[in-house]
């Protein structure tokens, strides 16, 4: 059993270092990156993922493309940076911290009291390596936030990794449960395997066996029937979108799974950053919801499972109604209905 939790994503000097996730649970394979474009492929291939670790990927990939830019000039340095972070935002639209992260960034960028390339080249490095550390810290607070809402010998129903490996560290909705492991509670999760991409038997239960902490591996169309023998007393699952009235965007199942606990009176909760809400969306109608490769529903495993030429719809998230939502777990404080008021009274911490 594993004590600490591994570092999903390091800057070493001048190296980006993530965990390729897409070789879990069968191998733990850290990758050196250090070329923004390859760190861009590996945001696009789910070998960095979750909303808040691809935040901290996209302010490490500009800290490498100033590194690595043959810029004369201090303006084409920062023309370079721009067009490296137009890239690594488009790699995964829905997710917002990675914009927010890349965008704090080109502030940094942009900075006007920079007076040389290697003065801005140190300044985005620390800008990234403060987002990391920021994400570490917060994850804890999710966490921490989170643990008072489960009880002793809870089963807590999950959807999708959004564990350590989804952060740089620690997690959201993995977060809460490892607090209230940390603080003597017994939990058990129960874990949907997360079609196409099987994040949660892949990740999730990797996670929760190698820190001891009891899981069982459900297919994602089982987890109503979980609930209706009783096994289930909170579904805790993350968010990679927040509008501003609630609604929440995230892995794609995650709206089913709120319908059914509405239906049984279990809690649903989300668990994410702060920095995860977007007030510039009224609603969750105007989340922008990334559509992946009809591959991965086509194939599994690189083998054919429907015929060639079907039409496939493959939204990579979904988004459930604010009113589904019984509470929103943040770093900054737990979150209840109505949320339009509860979560912009509130104020953003810093550098948010």
């Amino acid at each position: 059993m594993r004590n600490e939790h591994v570092k999903t994503i390091e800057w070493t000097g001048g190296v980006v270092r993530l965990v390729d996730q897409t070789r879990l649970p069968g191998e733990l394979v850290f990758k050196d990156v250090t070329d923004h474009r390859q760190l861009a492929e590996s945001i696009r291939r789910l070998e960095v993922r979750g909303a808040p670790a691809i935040g901290v990927a996209g302010a490490m990939g500009v800290a490498l493309a100033a590194a690595k830019s043959d810029a004369d000039s201090l303006d084409e340095l920062r023309s370079d940076v721009r067009a490296a972070a137009e890239l690594l935002i488009s790699t995964r639209p829905t997710a917002v911290n990675l914009r927010w992260a890349i965008e704090r960034s080109l502030r940094v960028a942009g900075d006007e009291s920079i007076r040389d390339r290697d003065e801005l080249g140190r300044r985005l490095v620390d800008e990234a390596l403060s987002i990391c550390e920021e994400d570490r810290e917060l994850s804890r607070r999710i966490g921490r936030n989170g643990a008072v809402l489960l009880s002793d010998g809870d089963g807590v129903l999950t959807h999708c990794n959004a564990g350590g490996l989804a952060t740089a560290e620690y997690g959201t909705a993995l977060a809460v449960i490892y607090a209230a492991v940390e603080e003597g509670k017994r939990v058990h999760v129960y874990a949907d395997e997360t079609r196409p991409l099987l994040q949660g038997a892949r990740l999730t239960t990797w996670e929760m066996m190698q820190h001891g902490i009891d899981v069982t591996l459900l297919c994602d169309s089982a987890a109503a029937s979980a609930m209706a023998r009783g096994w289930v007393n909170e579904v805790i699952v993350g968010a990679d979108r927040i509008a501003r009235n609630g609604d929440v965007a995230n892995k794609i199942g995650t709206f089913p799974l709120a319908l059914a606990a509405h239906r049984h009176g279990i809690p649903f909760y989300v668990a994410a950053p702060y920095s995860t809400l977007d007030p510039s969306l009224p609603d969750g109608t105007t989340i922008p919801i990334e559509e992946r490769s009809s591959d991965e529903i086509t194939t599994i495993g690189g083998f054919r499972v429907a015929p060639v030429g079907v039409k496939v719809f493959n939204p990579a998230f979904d988004v459930t109604p604010a009113e589904l939502v019984t509470a929103i777990i943040t770093d900054v404080g737990v979150f209840r209905p109505p949320y339009g008021p509860s979560l912009l009274a509130k104020n953003r911490p810093s550098g948010a």
